[in-house]
């Protein structure tokens, strides 16, 4: 069977639905190491302890949803009406209120309203609003995106990227800003892990669907720099990336600083 040509792949990732947070269409076509600790595991030991929980930046509910058990109390936060729809559809039945936000100040929560709050990947973090939210005592666990993720995929598109950029995200401003909002590190672990993707076709794909990478992407916008990777993954083989994961648990005092 030929290779399929360039317009095929690209007409065909173009067209794929990219709602949600399931990257099973990559299958065979683009691979990810995974950080050693195992996020999801570690969520869902914690989720099963706590007494009340909020995931936010859900998404469309699939992290959420591999926990065994939930709290008593547990809701959840998205700000994308397509992902807002598939997280309802997934969580509600099994008890968890879906809450539309739209990722800015105030969280549409109380003051010390959770004693346990997740996320995997958010976009923003709201440090000061975390840490309202969480009774004394309480704890964030999360897994965010570290610096320069795929920074070798954003630059083959926008060109080199200044050192301000390279280094947002980075653990180190991370934890000053969760001191700086009152809460205690407890645990902060950084990983950098290999991609490859195997055709255009799998590129087009995941910048449609984690927009941040490449702001305002549209096959038609980049088509030639498409058609430039295509030419190089034709001749090279695979194009390689790294994304930098960290595992991040900080704890809100019992008692206020004086």
């Amino acid at each position: 069977m030929s290779p399929r040509t360039f317009d095929d792949l690209v007409a065909e990732a173009g067209a794929v639905d990219v709602s949600g947070w399931d990257f099973s269409w990559l299958e065979g076509r683009a691979t990810e190491e995974r950080p050693s600790w195992g996020y999801q595991r570690l969520m869902g030991e914690r989720l099963a302890a706590a007494s009340a929980g909020l995931d936010i930046q859900t998404g469309g509910g699939e992290v959420l949803a591999g926990a065994p058990t939930y709290p008593p109390t547990m809701a959840a936060t998205e700000s994308w009406p397509p992902n807002v729809a598939k997280a309802t559809e997934l969580l509600h039945p099994r008890g968890v209120v879906v809450v539309a936000d739209p990722d800015e100040p105030p969280l549409p929560f109380a003051d010390g309203a959770f004693d346990l709050v997740t996320s995997r990947h958010p976009a923003t973090v709201w440090w000061t609003e975390i840490a309202r939210v969480l009774r004394p005592g309480g704890t964030y666990f999360a897994q965010h995106v570290g610096p320069e993720t795929v920074f070798e995929l954003i630059e083959f598109f926008l060109g080199p990227l200044s050192d301000e950029l390279r280094r947002k995200r980075h653990p180190d401003e991370e934890t000053a800003e969760a001191r700086a909002a009152g809460l205690e590190i407890v645990d902060v672990r950084m990983e950098r892990l290999r991609m490859e993707f195997f055709d255009v076709g799998a590129v087009v794909y995941f910048l449609r669907k984690v927009i941040w990478t490449v702001p305002g992407f549209t096959v038609d916008a980049y088509r030639e720099r498409l058609r430039d990777l295509h030419g190089l993954m034709e001749a090279e083989g695979p194009f390689v990336a790294h994304s930098c994961r960290t595992l991040i648990e900080a704890r809100k005092p019992l008692t206020e600083r004086s």
